[in-house]
């Protein structure tokens, strides 16, 4: 189909500038920018990508880069079909919950850089952690990602282990935190053992850029300056013993055909190496926040550029989940949900200890401005109008199919026999504990609707009586 360059690129080293290999890039980009109009060979690789097995980085690119409508509506339905197939009308909720503020680097894109006196610096206690996850279960919530700024002497790893003990503890009417994804800075093997010991899900670290120059401006002090170390913690993660890892850039900061390109080779370099890909990407853009204007960076991009990129991803890496947070606004987040959007964020505070007491404006310490700021009630039902099947589920993590089992399971499409089902319960736990009256409407009929999607049976039996079972007090079942 085409000859690729001889250079440095291997996606089995574990060395960060082979495994994205600037060299490769740039050959990709020549590649893509003469054979862009070439319709024939587009056309092949659609073909290609029918068969739902994926794509690599020089394949995707090329369709992401075509202008011909006609091949584009192609791109469009082929991946709302990967979709389906793979993920089915499932959303998974979470929420984000940020520990602290405090930051040691110097990221000119992040409101938390050290240079920046006047935002407010916050860390909250062990109690005060207590009360915001209780606030977040009487919403309903049953996922967190933890975040933090990267501080050695404030948010040590000590204190991330004791806040994810705390936050698993906590039971408060029928509400628990089931799963606890965690978005920390690169750090070693050591301490991503302990991670790993703690029980976390999925270890997630946005790489912001593949561009090392670009890296090195946008970093220019602290630890994350390193752009190997900290392109490499994914390999120090998996070696630690966490085979669930999510990748993502921020869109916005470089030219988004280099980051798409880097992106799918980082995702092949995991499934080369470790033999599984990435549990998930985030496509997160440039958002306004305390000190930072995104009209000051160039590289923004467009709506419809946007839900292309989510298209092909989805195209190109069918297994991988995909998440879209409150940084896009509602009409944004329906768009790209079709495309292959697989979880998304819900009543979400960018602050800390946002959620159990509000900030004054003053306070203010948000890392970025949310633009959907509905309550998880009023997404939820927006989902389910929209006919998407909303999910609390964790019972992958919960039973132990992580990693190669997931992804196992995943790619022979077989995620549905668990995750259906699952995502039936858990929607019925949440219409009881939490849901106004309009959305335990819509969600009683929705659920008699999806028992009739579970042609097993057997299993629909399990279902209707593990539903009942609900409806008497009991709550946490999984298959």
């Amino acid at each position: 189909m085409y000859k690729k360059a001889i250079n440095m690129y291997n996606p089995k080293s574990t060395k960060a500038e082979e495994f994205i290999s600037n060299e490769e890039i740039l050959d990709t980009l020549k590649f893509i920018n003469t054979n862009k109009n070439n319709l024939s060979l587009i056309q092949e690789i659609i073909e290609k990508a029918k068969l739902k097995n994926g794509l690599n980085h020089r394949e995707a690119a090329l369709l992401l880069a075509c202008n011909d409508n006609n091949l584009n509506n192609e791109i469009f339905e082929l991946a709302k079909k990967i979709k389906e197939e793979y993920y089915g009308n499932r959303i998974v909720l979470f929420a984000p919950l940020y520990l602290s503020n405090y930051c040691v680097n110097g990221c000119v894109y992040c409101p938390y850089h050290a240079k920046n006196k006047h935002i407010p610096r916050k860390k909250m206690t062990q109690e005060e952690i207590k009360k915001e996850v209780i606030a977040l279960q009487d919403m309903g919530h049953k996922r967190l990602a933890i975040e933090a700024g990267e501080d050695p002497v404030n948010n040590p790893i000590e204190y991330i282990l004791e806040s994810i003990n705390t936050i698993y503890s906590i039971k408060h009417k029928n509400g628990a935190i089931r799963r606890v994804n965690v978005n920390i800075a690169a750090t070693t093997v050591e301490n991503y053992k302990k991670l790993h010991e703690a029980k976390i899900g999925t270890y997630i670290l946005f790489q912001e850029t593949y561009n090392k120059d670009a890296y090195e401006k946008l970093h220019p002090t602290g630890p994350k300056h390193n752009y190997a170390y900290h392109t490499e913690a994914m390999d120090r993660a998996m070696q630690g013993g966490i085979d669930d890892v999510g990748l993502g850039v921020l869109f916005g900061l470089e030219n988004y055909m280099y980051e798409f390109i880097a992106l799918l080779m980082h995702a092949e370099h995991l499934e080369a190496l470790y033999g599984v890909g990435p549990h998930t990407i985030s496509v997160p853009r440039i958002r306004k926040a305390d000190d930072i204007d995104p009209a000051s960076f160039s590289n923004a991009i467009d709506d419809n550029t946007f839900k292309k990129l989510v298209a092909v991803i989805r195209i190109s890496v069918p297994y991988t989940g995909m998440i879209v947070s409150t940084r896009e606004n509602a009409q944004c987040r329906k768009d790209v949900l079709a495309l292959g959007i697989s979880q998304i964020s819900g009543g979400s505070k960018t602050s800390v200890g946002g959620y159990y007491k509000p900030e004054n404006k003053d306070e203010d310490s948000s890392q970025f401005e949310v633009n959907d700021n509905r309550t998880l009630d009023e997404v939820i039902n927006w989902l389910m109008e929209l006919n998407y099947l909303p999910s609390f589920c964790t019972a992958c993590y919960g039973s132990g199919r992580t990693g190669e089992r997931f992804m196992s399971v995943c790619k022979d499409k077989q995620i549905h026999n668990f995750c259906h089902p699952n995502a039936i319960m858990t929607l019925k736990e949440y219409l009881i504990d939490y849901a106004s009256e309009i959305t335990k409407s819509t969600g009683e009929k929705l659920i008699l609707k999806e028992l009739d999607n579970i042609k097993d049976k057997t299993r629909k039996t399990e279902v209707e009586q593990n539903l009942k079972l609900i409806e008497n007090g009991e709550r946490g079942f999984k298959f």
